[in-house]
């Protein structure tokens, strides 16, 4: 699959290998894993990273695999989910950094280059989460009110 925003291809990459059954040293029942996301997201991890710390530390390979539900499922049916998806958040976050490299440096024309695709991505995303009911219909990007938002 090709890149976004240029016409590189993007093959490179690991794939997790297919695995249909639990390993056998895996020790955790399926209410254990649904119990240890909810303390990790508690903690104030966010999604991605409590896959990882399940992994590293607790030595869970796939939460999917164990419970047959994703980690956003089980915060969904938690109630612990938060309003603005991780994904989005973190592309807001680094268009305001962007915008705040160009209120110094007015001149860098790769600088606004990179807030235009940035942008892109933000509007496209915000269109699918409001396809798919995981944003309000009348929510709107405003990036001086996501700047207050996240500051």
């Amino acid at each position: 699959m090709a890149r976004m925003h240029s016409r590189a291809k993007g093959k490179s990459g690991s794939t997790r290998p297919i695995k249909t059954t639990i390993p056998s040293w895996v020790r955790y029942k399926p209410k254990e894993v649904e119990l240890l996301v909810a303390k990790l997201r508690k903690e104030k991890h966010e999604p991605s990273q409590i896959g990882i710390v399940l992994r590293d530390i607790y030595g869970i390979p796939s939460v999917k695999l164990i419970t047959k539900k994703s980690i956003n499922n089980i915060l969904k049916e938690k109630e612990l989910l938060t309003e603005i998806p991780e994904d989005l958040m973190n592309l807001m976050k680094k268009n305001i950094e962007l915008r705040r490299h160009m209120e110094e440096n007015k001149k860098d024309m790769v600088g606004k280059r990179g807030i235009q695709l940035t942008e892109s991505k933000i509007k496209r995303l915000i269109k699918y989460y409001k396809k798919s009911k995981r944003l309000s219909e009348d929510w709107s990007y405003d990036p001086e009110k996501v700047r207050l938002l996240i500051d």
